[in-house]
């Protein structure tokens, strides 16, 4: 594997949920595979779990890890071509991407879309560029349209936790008091689109995804609906997509605030989130903290998925 950025990166699915799930009975069981290896993770935003799971996942693997954190530990760097230098930003991407890859195996990238210009944000241009330039194998660690570990890490959690063959899983858009990009959302539509579970998307009126990413998943606009009989419930915010909306907040309706009530509308469900989460804004106190509450074990299976990723670009080196 030379680049993960994508569902289709990983391949067959159940495969790659397998081969997680040993890792995670035995993640110290490839530690020399990244011996004498270097993997380099690159900020221009910041993080708690990508950046832990993943120096922990590298970690298991015997690999040395350095991380970056551009805006703050680096010279500002200008990203677009064709530009006049004379502003704040000291180095461009063009020569700074061959020059990190010079002291590295394997990159992570983490680079958030920008939300003013979708054109821009949707062309992936950062991650694009490091794939391009640097010679070494490249993985997203959430760039402007998805976050394919955190994707990854939901669905061996569900293949964990699911009573049924075919769950009922339903990812809800929930208020937030600041614009988000789209990008867990559209990476969390296009893992489940791979599996044959049935897939609910449900949001305000307003707040349609790219349908690219949407796919074969039922759209329901009546949250409570879309809630009858789920297995799964993934709430995550996400700002407008569509024409001169995009990137903005349309809504703060509470009533779309995930709660007991709602929850009582399923078959029992697991209540799942990305995290960090907004307490009474996404969800309330008593659905989090319920024993239905899996964001912890869904956190924890971010190093695995980062694990299972890395591994497999270290085998192709």
């Amino acid at each position: 594997m030379r680049r993960f950025t994508c569902a289709q990166d990983i391949g067959p699915w159940r495969d790659a949920v397998k081969e997680a799930l040993a890792i995670k009975d035995n993640r110290f069981a490839y530690d020399t595979l990244g011996k004498n290896r270097t993997l380099l993770m690159i900020f221009f935003n910041s993080s708690l779990r990508t950046r832990l799971s993943t120096q922990k996942a590298a970690m298991n693997l015997g690999m040395n890890v350095m991380v970056l954190d551009v805006n703050q530990g680096a010279w500002k760097l200008e990203t677009e071509r064709g530009v006049v230098m004379d502003g704040d930003k000291a180095e461009h991407l063009l020569e700074a991407i061959p020059v990190m890859g010079s002291y590295c195996d394997i990159i992570g990238v983490r680079s958030f879309a920008g939300l003013k210009n979708r054109e821009e944000d949707y062309e992936e241009r950062v991650i694009e560029q490091f794939i391009r330039y640097s010679g070494r194998p490249v993985f997203s660690m959430e760039a402007a349209t998805r976050h394919p570990l955190q994707s990854f890490a939901d669905l061996i959690t569900i293949e964990e936790y699911k009573k049924v063959e075919r769950p009922k899983v339903v990812l809800t858009w929930a208020p937030h008091p600041k614009a988000l990009p789209q990008a867990v959302a559209n990476s969390f539509c296009e893992w489940m689109n791979m599996t044959d579970y049935d897939f609910v998307v449900t949001h305000p009126h307003g707040y349609e995804l790219d349908a690219a990413f949407v796919g074969n998943a039922k759209v329901e606009y009546d949250q409570r609906k879309a809630f009858a009989g789920a297995d799964f419930i993934y709430a995550k915010n996400w700002s407008a997509y569509t024409g001169q909306n995009y990137g903005k907040v349309l809504s703060t309706d509470k009533d779309w605030t995930v709660d007991a009530d709602k929850m009582s509308l399923t078959n029992d469900a697991m209540f799942m989130h990305c995290l960090p989460v907004r307490r009474n804004m996404i969800v309330t106190d008593e659905v989090i903290e319920s024993p239905r509450s899996i964001v912890i074990p869904e956190a924890a299976n971010r190093e695995i998925s980062a694990q299972t990723v890395i591994k497999r670009m270290l085998e192709a080196l």
